[in-house]
């Protein structure tokens, strides 16, 4: 299912899923297919979708107000906390919205196959599993799909400033934001081991086909920051920069579907791990 969700998100019929566009509206049904699917019980305002306004701060655009949505599923396992899985699904749409690497990028479908429609992939792998396994775990899970990330991380922030779930009820939060380049002289990168004191016990014994390494910081460029920002343990997965990053060229053939799956198998062993102990606490990284 990986490479369907990549071939799809990344296609040239969605344009680039900039924030606003009908290209992301239509990523966004596509996405709530799949929550209501794996039975996924919807959590915004409307269904699955929690709206806001994205304002666009970047670049001098004539539609610098545009409408957003968040979309977020919940499985339900009848815990005390939550654990949050999330992934951003807009990319640059036609390169109108500033942060294109792209010489005269205006008019370009930015595919954003990796940038994020690998991430979304791996939410959506992530929302099979734990919905299929036949288990209840002993923590509910909220899946979200970020919006606006590009522009600032503005899903995120609007969320975490109205949560759907208290946020003293949530143990931690996983975010995927570019899982699609693995390279194995690098290995996948794992970013907030800093954020609790518990990450390090989780991690021992986790055994992975794949290399990865740990970053203590719970900052960054993409959506875990904001809960980072709230006092939140948080992990970042990612397979790090490339020469297509903001560009035309992040292509849907280029990512390694294979390497993905691994990764989420990874992400399944840790978050399981995780599962067995109580809330983690919070630290944060000086």
């Amino acid at each position: 299912m990986i490479k369907k969700h990549v071939y799809f998100l990344a296609a040239d019929k969605l344009q680039g899923r900039g924030t606003g566009s009908k290209g992301i509206n239509r990523a966004a049904k596509y996405i709530e297919h799949y929550f209501k699917m794996y039975g996924l019980a919807p959590l915004g305002n409307t269904g699955y979708r929690q709206s806001f306004v994205a304002r666009v701060k970047k670049v001098k655009v004539p539609d610098s107000l545009r409408k957003a949505v968040n979309l977020i599923g919940y499985l339900d396992n009848g815990a005390a906390n939550t654990i949050i899985i999330g992934a951003h699904y807009d990319h640059l749409g036609l390169g109108k919205q500033g942060s294109s690497k792209a010489i005269s990028p205006e008019g370009k479908i930015h595919h954003g196959a990796d940038d994020n429609a690998s991430g979304v992939a791996g939410l959506l792998e992530l929302a099979r599993c734990f919905s299929q396994n036949g288990q209840q775990e002993n923590c509910n899970i909220l899946f979200i799909a970020f919006s606006g990330e590009e522009l600032g991380l503005l899903g995120s922030k609007y969320y975490v400033e109205n949560p759907v779930i208290s946020m003293d009820k949530v143990n931690f939060m996983l975010n995927m934001d570019m899982i699609g380049r693995y390279d194995p002289s690098r290995g996948v990168g794992i970013g907030g081991f800093g954020t609790s004191d518990s990450w390090p016990v989780i991690f021992e014994g986790v055994t992975s086909k794949i290399k990865f390494f740990t970053d203590k910081s719970g900052s960054g460029g993409s959506d875990h920051a904001s809960f980072y920002e709230k006092g939140l343990p948080v992990l970042f997965f990612h397979t790090g920069g490339h020469a297509d990053y903001h560009m035309p060229t992040d292509t849907p053939e280029k990512v390694n579907v294979n390497a993905e799956a691994k990764i989420i198998d990874l992400e399944m062993e840790i978050i399981l791990k995780a599962m067995e102990k109580n809330k983690l606490n919070f630290t944060e990284v000086k």
